[in-house]
């Protein structure tokens, strides 16, 4: 998602999303994510945008050793927090990273970029931001990458300034290398949601899960 308007420094962004509530995610993991990694045998995973850590516990709670990065601080820290009364703290790193200038080092078995999307970063930083990804998927390993296609039903019309990229553009964006890489899920999926207001609607997302073959 990105919105060409928008020219705010992502850091002071997100750390003023975060500070505005105590809590701003439900705390359970991304759906998009255990639908693909539910039956993955666990290895190590790099969860990008971790936020409030839903993702990342839900993956050390079934075995995985995880590096869980964010660009909010205050979102590491209800995370770290949540892992330790989760009792997973110790297979969970947190670290602070502004992934369009640096990324965690190493290789991965699962990379996982749930719904990473931004409204004061460019279409292009977001593609350069997963398409450095690939190369943090060990061989044999996985990149799940679930976005959102488009607005709730109920949202108005106010937003259509807003890119949303489509299954196709972001696997071309990866850059995948021809005979390395097998598509193993590109799947549209609709979902009911309900608005803040209480309105009853459905939105559409996508979800991408590629494998690195050698």
């Amino acid at each position: 998602m990105t919105d060409t308007t928008a020219h705010t420094n992502p850091q002071e962004f997100w750390e003023s999303f975060y500070q505005e509530r105590d809590q701003i995610w439900t705390g359970q993991p991304n759906p998009l994510l255990v639908r693909e990694a539910a039956e993955l045998a666990p290895g190590t995973a790099l969860d990008l945008g971790c936020g409030e850590g839903g993702d990342a516990i839900w993956l050390a709670e079934r075995g995985w050793q995880v590096t869980a990065v964010d660009i909010s601080a205050t979102a590491l820290g209800r995370a770290a927090a949540h892992a330790e009364n989760a009792g997973v703290r110790d297979r969970v790193e947190f670290a602070e990273h502004d992934l369009s200038t640096s990324f965690p080092e190493g290789e991965f078995d699962l990379v996982s970029a749930q719904f990473f999307h931004s409204p004061v970063e460019q279409h292009d930083e977001r593609t350069r931001t997963l398409r450095r990804a690939t190369a943090a998927v060990a061989p044999g390993g996985s990149l799940v990458i679930g976005s959102h296609a488009g607005w709730a039903s109920f949202v108005e019309h106010a937003h259509v300034d807003v890119h949303f990229p489509t299954l196709e553009e972001i696997l071309d964006g990866l850059e995948l290398a021809p005979g390395q890489w097998r598509v193993e899920t590109s799947d549209e999926v609709e979902r009911e949601m309900i608005g803040p207001e209480g309105q009853v609607g459905v939105r559409t997302d996508t979800v991408l899960r590629v494998r690195r073959t050698v």
